[in-house]
């Protein structure tokens, strides 16, 4: 006659102490500060305009780092709050803005640069909203 083997039994795990504030992974740090250190390249290599470095394009650079990772983060932490619809056009918006800002340093019209925030805003509004409808609950 066969048996039914005994049943594993889980001991019981001490619990974790509660340091009071929540635990963020450097991992989901690196999107924001890998993405704002390029942004920040790119806008300080844009803003020199093929001259020599000076002490404006670094510290445009580095603004524009900042205050992209500070969007980002600011969009990544407020962002599952939001509904499918307001959530992707704050993600369209950020992309539209951050990519309309440094086409505007290269001297072109600000009617073509906010055509083409335009266009990109949308696209990410189409794809982000797509995402969100269908993986929502």
């Amino acid at each position: 006659m066969a048996q039914a083997a005994p049943a594993r039994r889980e001991l019981p795990r001490a619990p974790r102490p509660s340091t009071g504030r929540p635990h963020v992974s450097p991992l989901r740090l690196a999107a924001p500060v890998l993405g704002g250190v390029v942004y920040g390249l790119w806008a300080c290599a844009i803003g020199r305009d093929s001259g020599p470095i000076t002490g404006w394009n670094v510290l445009l650079g580095v603004v524009s780092g900042i205050a992209f990772i500070a969007v980002y983060l600011g969009l990544r932490v407020i962002g599952p709050r939001l509904r499918r619809e307001p959530r992707a056009c704050a993600w369209a918006a950020f992309a539209g803005i951050s990519l309309g800002f440094l086409y505007s340093l290269t001297g072109e019209s600000v009617l073509k640069s906010s055509v083409i925030a335009c266009v990109v805003a949308a696209a990410v509004f189409g794809a982000v909203f797509y995402r969100l409808y269908t993986t929502e609950d």
